[in-house]
């Protein structure tokens, strides 16, 4: 078994300390910080990756470079190194310190971008890179490569019907990848199904990875029209529900995956009985030490 083997089937936890159940609805988490570099990133990057080498465009004397805000790019560098890949990647300075040291950890190079430019400025500044330099690098371009939600269609909302049968899917957008993968299959089972993507509440926001869809550079894979309905969250209620994750069921995750299940209890408390609300954790804590989430501990 090599690496790659080890992506996806992860485990779905229900969560019945942190959300009252006696209304009859069921919330359930699938566990994507089991994945070997402890991110839903991937399945996505794995995926990717691989169409590349099939394809042809991506050959050993290429460096596979993407923008990325942290947890995809942990992907890119894990996978190169255990491909024999060089990896470049572009992120904001203020991602967090513990996903710099990761991806350096694995050998790829990092450049750091204006943080008041988000992940749209490290995003332009690769696009130029790439069209400039397309003989040196792969650029799997992960904000517009359907492999990225294709992925999640072929493997994560396979598993997460077939583990929790939900009623109601809720995820986060920064790619969208996982949002669209997921509901798409989610639907194709059942079209009764119903689906909210969850972004922050504002374009200034601390949900890393997260993109508040209607102030920035939309992702070509991102089709708005899939979902049932958005719910905003707060910076401060991603932050609370994620202390509370650790706190009462003993999960420790990081500031997205707090977002997300905070927008899955928001949504399962206007339900009615029987409805199973599934949702994602996306990453550990571990990576969000040096952040505001875990800095007073």
């Amino acid at each position: 078994m090599n690496i790659l083997e080890l992506v996806g089937n992860t485990p779905v936890i229900e969560l019945n300390r942190i959300f009252n159940a006696t209304s009859g609805v069921s919330l359930f988490a699938k566990a994507e910080y089991c994945n070997p570099s402890g991110s839903v990133k991937d399945r996505a990057a794995k995926a990717m990756i691989l169409r590349g080498i099939e394809s042809g465009r991506l050959t050993k004397d290429k460096i596979i470079l993407d923008s990325t805000s942290g947890n995809t790019g942990i992907a890119y560098a894990m996978f190169g190194a255990a491909l024999g890949y060089q990896v470049r990647l572009f992120m904001p300075s203020n991602v967090s310190e513990e996903r710099k040291k990761l991806i350096r950890a694995y050998g790829a190079k990092i450049t750091e971008t204006d943080p008041l430019e988000g992940s749209d400025g490290a995003y332009r500044i690769v696009m130029e890179l790439a069209q400039k330099e397309s003989e040196l690098y792969f650029f799997p371009n992960q904000y517009d490569n359907f492999e990225n939600s294709r992925a999640h269609y072929e493997t994560t909302g396979l598993e997460l019907y077939t583990q929790c049968k939900p009623t109601h899917f809720v995820a986060g957008t920064g790619t969208s990848g996982t949002f669209m993968g997921v509901s798409r299959r989610l639907k194709d089972f059942d079209s009764s199904i119903q689906v909210a993507f969850m972004q922050p509440d504002s374009p200034f926001h601390g949900l890393e990875g997260m993109k508040h869809m209607d102030s920035t550079i939309q992702p070509k894979i991102f089709d708005r029209s899939v979902a049932d309905l958005h719910i905003a969250v707060k910076t401060e209620d991603a932050y609370a529900t994620a202390r509370r994750l650790a706190l009462e069921e003993g999960l420790f995750v990081g500031i997205s995956s707090g977002a997300n299940v905070y927008a899955a209890m928001k949504w399962a408390q206007t339900l009615p009985a029987g409805s199973r609300v599934a949702t994602i954790l996306c990453d550990n804590g571990h990576r969000y030490f040096s952040q505001p989430l875990w800095r007073d501990i």
